[in-house]
């Protein structure tokens, strides 16, 4: 401390004559040494926060915006991107700290050197702070140049640059602390590697919860208000709060959830919000046929479905195409497995498809797919796959129960039966 007080002297000596020389105007004046000397205080903090903001001004309404011109103009990249990920912008914090870093001593060392020593700790901790900030929007700023070079897809660097940017905390960390207890930040590093490993022990959960919470702000993984599910922790609702340690998730029942904050990296789960946010909610649902019912149309079938709206079109020109095909080779129609034929199974995908693409509850800027998948056991399954524009949860079921019920209800008119284990009324004597 005395040290550092000497040498804070030295510098102030000659800076320090014109405010004497003010102090010295006023008790010849008849003011009372105190006042005299808190008037001059008042005076040089009034200067040197005038001075502070003027600087801020400075680099802030002119230079910056000449940066920013410079960047549109030149043929590069690089500049934009570092003037969109506010690069300078951070470093233009510099300029009213280094100003009261300079001039706050000549202010306040008369008055009180340890007050002057204060605050040249305050504005080492502001400097080393914007220093991370500063360091931080370099780091992205040269991810985002990198995302646009080819090998960018197959050699990722921003795992590389998450722990540069680890290192920079820390070590910012380091010296901050350094600064608070007044020692050398080498000496601390070394008296930290001594005991690291039982800090490690005693701060594990703080340690894996920091860095958990990097890793989720960085890659964007989670945030207060998504909706994630993590059926390993009974999880189905929305974040409310992140904290160092912890997350706490409000489910739709109601109750609360708390689990450690490294459980949403080092487990699996499910962040809905990319849903919540996009155009649609996904209906992917199964319904299971008896493969004994799919059969190929009657004429009388064929005439029944085209008096069905949303058939007519294409049973029109499907009948057409399969005549056209027939007769241009020759097939032999009277046998039913000769040609091109339509089924009722086939008819009855076209319908559903066709109902979907008329509901106004379906998003129609996104896949609409109805298809059949591997026939098994249990009956062959037709998958409906969509998108409905409803996404919460009540209306979205609404929307969903009434596709099906509708499906459900029309089948027997395409003559075909729905696959289900029999049980009940199937067992008669």
């Amino acid at each position: 401390m005395q040290a550092q007080i000497q040498a804070v002297e030295e510098q102030i000596v000659e800076k320090y004559q014109l405010l004497e020389n003010l102090e010295n105007w006023l008790l010849n004046n008849g003011i009372n040494e105190t006042f005299a000397q808190l008037f001059k205080v008042a005076i040089s903090l009034a200067v040197i926060a005038i001075l502070a903001l003027l600087a801020d001004y400075i680099v802030r309404k002119i230079i910056l915006v000449l940066v920013a011109r410079i960047a549109k103009k030149t043929e590069t990249d690089w500049d934009d991107i570092l003037v969109e990920r506010k690069f300078f912008h951070k470093l233009a914090h510099f300029a009213p700290a280094i100003v009261i870093y300079s001039t706050i001593h000549i202010a306040l060392y008369d008055y009180s050197p340890k007050l002057t020593l204060f605050f040249y700790d305050l504005t080492k901790i502001f400097m080393t702070v914007v220093s991370l900030l500063v360091v931080n929007a370099f780091l992205n700023a040269v991810h985002d140049v990198y995302q646009t070079l080819p090998v960018a897809k197959s050699r990722p660097i921003k795992g590389y640059l998450q722990v540069i940017n680890i290192i920079a905390y820390f070590l910012g960390g380091i010296v901050i602390i350094a600064i608070l207890i007044n020692k050398n930040p080498a000496s601390l590093l070394v008296g930290l590697g001594a005991s690291a490993a039982v800090l490690m022990l005693v701060f594990k959960d703080t340690i894996l919860g920091l860095v958990a919470s990097i890793q989720l702000s960085a890659n964007n993984l989670v945030k207060p208000g998504d909706w994630i599910e993590m059926p390993s922790r009974k999880i189905d609702g929305t974040v409310t709060e992140i904290s160092l340690n912890t997350v706490k998730v409000q489910n739709y029942d109601r109750s609360i959830n708390t689990i450690p904050t490294y459980a949403l990296v080092s487990e699996s789960f499910q962040n809905w919000q990319g849903m919540v946010e996009s155009d649609g909610r996904l209906i992917k649902r199964s319904i299971l046929f008896d493969m004994r019912s799919v059969k190929f149309c009657t004429q009388e079938q064929i005439e029944k479905f085209r008096k069905i709206n949303l058939l007519t079109e294409f049973i029109d020109n499907k009948s057409k195409e399969n005549e056209e095909s027939n007769s241009e080779n020759n097939v032999n129609t009277q046998a039913l497995v000769n040609g091109q034929k339509l089924t009722n199974f086939g008819v009855f995908r076209k319908y559903i498809e066709l109902f979907l693409r008329n509901n106004p509850n379906i998003n129609q800027n996104t896949t609409i797919v109805v298809r059949h998948r591997q026939p098994s056991e249990n009956g062959i399954p037709l998958e409906i796959y969509c998108f409905s524009k409803e996404k919460a949860m009540a209306n979205y079921e609404e929307v969903q129960a009434n596709i099906f019920e509708h499906i459900l209800s029309v089948i027997p008119e395409f003559e075909l039966r729905v696959f289900q284990r029999p049980s009940g009324d199937d067992f008669k004597v």
